[in-house]
């Protein structure tokens, strides 16, 4: 069998599009409608089966990550995700360990789940867009009434039981006017991981071509700049934003760990509950769909021409003006799906938050410069009290949890990433 040529992080659908919310920006609630026939939108157990022996055999690397989504995954139930336990115990390699991941918005986590995610080792990434006004401006029931009091009761009780939890924030017209607020808000809940993701939807028949629920762009820079001020206040070392570990990582000539700032995506497909396998999961259409891991196995999929062809294309399709741009390895134009402006000369791919991504790198520069310089003169430091043959070369894939690449013998998130 033939090995990925890439690592790849899968988002699972094991219950399709469907979910308990009906929030007005939701991409993924439309999905439904690419299976016409309707359900059961729920992977059964020979897909499931299928799918976590086929991602297993497909990592190269010790530690096999999973990451359910949806939908809202645990609509499923505790039962189903024991099953995906036993599964994953079964066919894991002897020297190799599995983490999984779930996102969800929170409403459905009572004691049990807590309980379960706590034994099992889930990593929970939560979905929260701040206070109850902010929370609940786009994210209600069916029945359009407020999620906010059962997202939080969730929260509660994953803290309580010491549950990995990352804060994910979808920054929205709403929000953005806020930025201190949100950020506050989030270390009164003593926070520890926080993601900010800015809504983008194109719509080409209105005056900014995006819809009223978007973001603008100049304001997402300043939201950006604003909580980075504060968070380098006081912040550092106790508190992750995944942007800020993003912005410094070409300083250290290491790869970005976000698809939407790599040079080339296509490393983070969707397997629907069906089987079927798409390129991204902005990209969930018929034009889309490279095949079904029932089928084709999922490493061909991963290595097909046409997922290949869709990674190169970020980088084959990004104007000259990017190119030409001062913190282009920061963004490297920033996520397919938003490259819908034209730049002034009237090329198209221009990113629709080019502006606001702009102003933030611009800003947080000089401080990764600063660490930069400490980062490179601890490590020369460090490595010349050695004999060569004691010294550790800088990864260009170093992760959160791996060693330090200064030397120091701490993870690289209690070290030097730390510092940032």
């Amino acid at each position: 069998m033939t090995n990925p040529s890439r690592e790849f992080q899968i988002f699972a659908k094991p219950i399709g599009p469907i979910c308990n919310l009906n929030c007005d920006y939701c991409y993924y609630l439309e999905k439904e409608h690419l299976y016409p026939k309707g359900g059961p939108f729920r992977m059964n157990d020979d897909i499931l089966e299928t799918y976590i022996v086929q991602h297993i055999e497909a990592t190269t690397e010790p530690v096999i990550h999973f990451s359910w989504h949806g939908g809202e995954p645990t609509l499923l139930g505790i039962d189903y995700f024991r099953k995906i336990i036993a599964l994953q115990r079964k066919y894991r390699p002897s020297k190799k360990r599995i983490i999984n991941g779930i996102q969800t918005n929170g409403t459905l986590i009572d004691e049990a789940w807590g309980r379960f995610f706590a034994e099992s080792n889930f990593a929970v990434g939560l979905s929260l867009d701040g206070p109850r006004e902010m929370h609940d401006a786009y994210r209600l029931t069916k029945d359009h009434k407020s999620a906010f009091e059962r997202t939080m009761k969730g929260y509660q009780i994953l803290q309580e039981h010491n549950v990995l939890c990352e804060i994910l924030c979808v920054v929205h017209a709403q929000n953005v006017y806020h930025p201190s607020e949100v950020y506050r808000f989030f270390k009164q809940l003593k926070a520890r991981y926080i993601t900010f993701l800015p809504l983008v939807i194109e719509q080409p028949d209105s005056a900014t071509g995006v819809s009223p629920h978007s973001v603008p762009s100049d304001a997402w820079g300043a939201f950006l700049c604003t909580i980075f001020d504060e968070w380098l206040a006081g912040d550092i070392g106790r508190l992750k934003v995944q942007i800020f570990e993003e912005a410094v990582r070409p300083a250290f000539n290491q790869e970005h760990t976000l698809c939407l700032f790599k040079k080339t995506c296509g490393g983070v497909p969707v397997v629907e509950h069906n089987g079927d396998f798409y390129t991204c999961d902005h990209f969930v259409d018929a034009d889309h769909r490279i095949g079904n891991i029932t089928e084709t196995p999922l490493v061909a999929l991963l290595e097909s021409p046409r997922q290949k062809s869709f990674g190169r294309l970020k980088w084959e399709s990004l104007p000259r003006y990017c190119q030409m741009c001062e913190v282009r390895e920061m963004c490297n134009g920033g996520c397919l799906k938003n490259r819908f402006v034209q730049i002034p000369d009237g090329e198209p791919g221009l990113n629709y938050l080019c502006a606001g991504y702009k102003t933030f790198f611009i800003h947080c520069r000089p401080f990764v410069e600063e660490v930069t310089r400490q980062f490179h003169h601890q490590s020369t430091g460090r490595q010349n009290s050695r004999t060569d043959a004691e010294k550790i070369p800088t990864s260009p894939k170093t992760g959160r949890n791996d060693p330090c690449p200064c030397g120091s013998g701490l993870k690289y998130k209690n070290c030097c990433m730390g510092k940032i």
